[in-house]
C-alpha cells in the first residue's frame, strides 16, 4: 500500500476441499481485479485520504487478524490506527511489492491471497523496534476475505524477526536454513490477472491436497516414511521465516527444518485451514492456529523441550511446476509460537511490551 503497488474451516475430506475452492471462479478473480486496483488507488493516495479509502474497502465490523503483538483488530477504524498509521510512520516511503496474488473459494468463501515484501526507510520506532535509517523490508503473507464488495476478515502474517535481524537486534541462535531476503516466483507469474485454466488449478490444488495427506503418513520415525519425493521437485526451494531460514532440494528440507521440527514436535497434526485456494500453478492455505502439536524435543530454534501444547498460526503459499511442487513460501507467527514454549523473544531483543 503504499507509494507505489509492484505488479511483477476445519479440515474436511479432501476430494471435497477440491471441489469446494474450484467453485464460482468468475467471482474469485472478480473480487482480486477490484482489490488490484483499490491497493494502487490506496497506494497513491495521499497520508490524509488513506483512512477514508481503507473505509470504502472494509467493512464496519471487519476482523483483522495480524501477528503478535499486533493482534486482532475489530473494526476500520482500530485497523487503520492499529495496523497502517504505526507502518506509515515508522516507513514513511513504505511501498508494497507483491509477488504473488491468486484468488478462490473456501468453504462457500470468496478468499484473496497475496505475499510480498513492504520496503521503506525505517525512519521511527515499529513495533518498538528502533528506526536504522536505512531501507528495511517486511515479509508479509494475507488473506482476505470478501462479503459482497468489502472485506469482512483478514490474516496478516509479518516476519517481525525479520526486522530484528535487519536491525541488528537477532534474540535467536543462527538459523538452519539461509537467512537473506526471500525471493518471489522464479517464473514471475505470480501477479497474472484473467481466469485462470481451470484443469491447472485442480491440478495445483490436487498435488498440494495429495502431499498434505502425505505428511499425514509420518511414522514417528523415518522423515522417509511421509514419502515427500512424490511432490517435490528435485530442486525445490522452502523460503521459510526468519529463524528457519530458506531451503534448497529435498535432503536440505529435511535437514534444516523438517527435521529438526518433527523432532521438536512429533505429534503435529496441521490442515485446520481458514482457507485453501487455488489459482493455476499457485496454490494457498491459512490456519490460525493450522498446526496444534505438543513440543517434546529439544533444540528447534535453541529453545529446550516444554511439554507444552502449542498452536501454529501458518500461511502457505506453494507453486507447480509439471507434476511437481517446485518452491513454497511459509509463514509462521513465531513470536506468538515462541511465547507459548515460553520465550519473549521481543524482551530478548531489548523491546519493553509497552513499546511492542
Amino acid at each position: 500500500m503504499f507509494g507505489r503497488v509492484s505488479t511483477p474451516a476445519s479440515r474436511r475430506p479432501l476430494d471435497t476441499c477440491v471441489e469446494d475452492c474450484m467453485a464460482s471462479a468468475d467471482a474469485p478473480q472478480d473480487r482480486k481485479r477490484r482489490y488490484r486496483e483499490w491497493l494502487s488507488e490506496f497506494a497513491n493516495a495521499d497520508i490524509t485520504a488513506r483512512r477514508r479509502l481503507l473505509s470504502r474497502v472494509v467493512r464496519d465490523d471487519v476482523a483483522w487478524h495480524v501477528c503478535k503483538p499486533i493482534e486482532t483488530c475489530e473494526g476500520g477504524d482500530a485497523v487503520y490506527e492499529r495496523f497502517f498509521q504505526p507502518l506509515f510512520d515508522a516507513f514513511p516511503d513504505v511501498d508494497r511489492h507483491d509477488d504473488i496474488m491468486i484468488a478462490g473459494d473456501f468453504g462457500g468463501r470468496t478468499w484473496v491471497a497475496s505475499m510480498g515484501h513492504y520496503v521503506g526507510s525505517f525512519e521511527s520506532a515499529w513495533l518498538g523496534i528502533a528506526p536504522t535509517g536505512r531501507v528495511t523490508t517486511i515479509r508479509f503473507g494475507e488473506f482476505v476475505r470478501f462479503v459482497d464488495d468489502a472485506i469482512a476478515e483478514s490474516y496478516v502474517l509479518l516476519d517481525v524477526l525479520d526486522v530484528l535481524r535487519q536491525a541488528g537486534r537477532w534474540p535467536l541462535p543462527q538459523s538452519l536454513g539461509a537467512a537473506d531476503r526471500v525471493p518471489g516466483p522464479m517464473t514471475h507469474d505470480g501477479m497474472a490477472t484473467g481466469p485462470a485454466d481451470p484443469r491447472a488449478t485442480d491440478q495445483s490444488l490436487r498435488l498440494v491436497e495429495a502431499m498434505i495427506g502425505g505428511l499425514m503418513e509420518y511414522d514417528g520415525a523415518r522423515l522417509e516414511s511421509m514419502r515427500m519425493e512424490r511432490f517435490w521437485h528435485p530442486r525445490m526451494m522452502w523460503y521459510g521465516p526468519a529463524g528457519i531460514g530458506t531451503t534448497r532440494g529435498l535432503r536440505g528440507f529435511q535437514r534444516d527444518h523438517q527435521g529438526p521440527f518433527l523432532h521438536a514436535f512429533p505429534d503435529r497434526r496441521g490442515g485446520n485451514h481458514k482457507a485453501r485456494i487455488a489459482d493455476a500453478t499457485y496454490v494457498a492455505s491459512t490456519g490460525w492456529p493450522s498446526v496444534q502439536a505438543t513440543h517434546l524435543g529439544d533444540g528447534w530454534i535453541g529453545v529446550p523441550a516444554t511439554g507444552r501444547r502449542i498452536g501454529m498460526r501458518v500461511m502457505d503459499f506453494w507453486r507447480r511446476e509439471g507434476d511437481l511442487l517446485r518452491e513454497n513460501w511459509v509463514f509462521i507467527d513465531l513470536v506468538d509460537l515462541l511465547d507459548q514454549m515460553g520465550v519473549d523473544v521481543l524482551a530478548r531483543a531489548g523491546i519493553a511490551p509497552r513499546d511492542a
